[in-house]
């Protein structure tokens, strides 16, 4: 009878590994790059031809392999990482599976260079279609090289499926970039066809030499050094374009801790080309971490847009399983709904600070040219809000001020603070002041207002220069943030109509309103039926403007027809009150007093997320008085 059952030969075995886990030059790349880090590098340098598809030679200064172990070393599943199952479970380094060096040596021409620190010499070993040679002495420093020439030469059918030379040199550049983000205390240089693209400096080599407490950032080993060796990592590979759209991601809770920088909406991106998440050094893309991001930017970018963020995620090994995907690019989190929670909570706190945009800070004990961020996160303390009261008083004419417990509480000027906000949703306006204030040091982070630009903008000065606000923009997010925090507390504001308002309305929005009468009171509505095809609107939130209370509710009985109240109160919850939001602020060409315009200002600035509205758009921008004298040319 004949056998149809027999043993694959090694090399075959090898060579169907490598299409797992060696689909391209980059994936190489990125094995060789972490067996260097595994082997304790501080020096890297990698050298590409063609993409990497003639070439990639990668040298590090780690603690290299003796000359029994080098045969060893490339074969399968030989590895130093674990050597049981208690290892798997807590795998603490970048490889572990001792497949990358077989597998890469069964499709390419290999050579393995290496001289531990006790060796008198090196010693070189070759690798061609699975035959390996004896060791060879050789010369060199400590560490290690590997060079693999002619990747897939004697599997032609896989090495048509590479594509151009340039484009296999963007994967590897990428899959470079990855890792050299990962490790900041480590130097990198990259070369492709003879041309330096990279050379990247360790955290040790930083040029930080401030004196005092400073010196804590020279040591790469203490928790600030760490974290700016990594600050000028991300500069250097992601540009200050990015570092100045960044705010600072930093929060440790029992024993997770997230750290990094998240862009902010306005460097959001059309591809996902700017995400860089990091699991205990390990770059990966989790489902579970990738939902909690998305979730934490949901009310402040655009759905069509991506985010952009360099993110550290660092936990104990043994909650977090790396071992699901041959090219250990995902991970399987043993809490995850907890670190989805803790992922979310924390950059959502992060982004929801307001920033200072376009100013730049410069540390002058600081050498370091890279400044992070340049939008500086600056709250309103209450010697600003004292001055912000004090100075409209001024221009006017409220009585004296009160101070107590460190905050202004003069009842007239806070009555005249609020009676100006709620104006934005009437057509009572006063006249403009004749006297406008000057923004002093203690100016709020906003300054005051100077002017309205086309009915759409308005302008105002602080400490740093000019400020132009999208008056609609940042009111929807005021109004969209306070309806968000009724929402919480199940307490809508509504305020009843004198003459209810009534609409003409097809027989399933009436079904809707009989139907769904407890979320629509708690949306802030109170609609009934007056006939089989009319509604009346008796109350409505007070924070929406009553001209618009028909198109508001609408918006919200056609989110109820569609969805249902269950789910319109949960997973469709914000989409619907932002659309209210955006009846209930306050329309371009609306003309506004002085103090309306502060009063908004004032708000914003006690707002979070108010950089943005809730469609992603940027609220305001800072114009430094430098960037307007440059406009003049003046100075020059």
């Amino acid at each position: 009878m004949p056998s149809f059952i027999r043993v694959l030969p090694e090399l075959l075995i090898n060579q169907i590994a490598a299409g797992e886990v060696i689909e391209r030059p980059a994936a190489a790349l990125k094995e060789l790059l972490e067996n260097s880090l595994d082997a304790g590098a501080t020096d890297i340098s990698v050298q590409l031809e063609q993409g990497g598809i003639k070439l990639l030679r990668v040298r590090d200064n780690g603690r290299g392999i003796a000359r029994e172990e080098l045969a060893l070393a490339l074969m399968r599943h030989a590895t130093s990482k674990i050597a049981s199952l208690d290892d798997l479970q807590n795998v603490a380094s970048m490889g572990f599976r001792g497949e990358a060096l077989a597998s890469i040596a069964a499709v390419a021409q290999l050579t393995l260079t290496s001289r531990t620190c006790e060796a008198e010499h090196g010693w070189s070993i070759e690798a061609i279609d699975g035959h390996l040679s004896d060791p060879q002495p050789a010369s060199g420093p400590q560490g290690s090289t590997i060079e693999i020439r002619e990747l897939y030469f004697n599997t032609p059918a896989r090495r048509k499926f590479l594509k151009s030379d340039a484009t296999e040199f963007a994967h590897c550049e990428e899959a470079f970039k990855r890792i050299a983000l990962s490790r900041p205390d480590v130097s990198f240089s990259l070369q492709h066809n003879g041309r330096m693209v990279w050379q990247l400096a360790s955290g040790m080599r930083s040029e930080n030499r401030g004196s005092g407490s400073d010196n804590e950032t020279e040591n790469p080993q203490t928790e600030n050094g760490l974290r700016n060796a990594a600050l000028k990592r991300v500069a250097a590979l992601l540009g200050n374009e990015f570092g100045n759209a960044a705010v600072p991601v930093s929060r440790t809770a029992a024993n997770l801790t997230l750290h990094g920088l998240a862009a902010l909406p306005a460097y959001s991106r059309s591809t996902r080309d700017a995400q860089y998440f990091f699991v205990n050094g390990r770059f990966v893309r989790d489902k579970v971490a990738s939902h909690a991001l998305r979730q934490a930017y949901q009310d402040i970018l655009h759905h069509q847009r991506h985010p952009a963020f360099v993110l550290f995620l660092e936990l104990p090994p043994e909650q977090v399983d790396v071992n699901v995907h041959p090219a250990k690019s995902e991970v399987r989190f043993r809490e995850g709904q907890g670190i989805h929670q803790f992922i979310f909570h924390t950059l959502q706190q992060a982004l929801a600070t307001p920033e200072l945009s376009g100013v730049e800070v410069h540390n002058t004990a600081n050498k370091n040219p890279f400044v992070i961020p340049v939008q500086q996160k600056i709250p309103l303390s209450a010697a600003q809000l004292k001055t912000s009261y004090q100075l409209w008083e001024a221009q006017t004419g409220s009585g004296k001020w009160q101070v107590a417990s460190g905050e202004a509480v003069s009842s007239k000027g806070e009555a005249e603070h609020s009676e100006a906000l709620q104006r934005l949703s009437t057509h009572d306006f006063p006249p403009p002041a004749d006297h406008l204030p000057r923004p002093t040091h203690d100016s709020p982070l906003l300054g005051f207002a100077l002017a309205q630009l086309s009915g759409v903008y308005i302008l105002a000065q602080n400490d740093h220069g000019l400020i132009v606000v999208d008056m609609h923009a940042a009111h929807e997010r005021i109004v969209y943030e306070k309806l968000k925090n009724s929402m919480d507390t199940e307490c809508i504001s509504t305020q009843p109509l004198l003459i209810p308002v009534t609409f003409h309305a097809d027989a399933i929005d009436v079904a809707s309103v009989e139907a769904e009468q407890d979320a629509l009171l708690k949306l802030g509505f109170d609609i009934a039926p007056l006939s089989p095809v009319t509604l009346a609107i008796r109350a409505m939130p007070a924070l929406l403007k009553q001209s618009e209370a028909e198109a508001a509710a609408r918006e919200v009985l056609h989110e109820l027809r569609e969805f249902g109240g269950s789910r319109v109160m949960t997973e469709r919850r914000n989409d619907v009150l932002s659309s209210l939001a955006c009846h209930g602020a306050v329309r371009a060409n609306r003309i506004l007093s002085t103090p309306e315009m502060n009063a908004l200002l004032r708000e914003m600035e006690q707002t979070e997320r108010s950089g943005q509205c809730n469609h992603g758009r940027p609220t305001w921008f800072q114009m430094s008085m430098s960037e307007l004298d440059k406009l003049f040319m003046r100075g020059k």
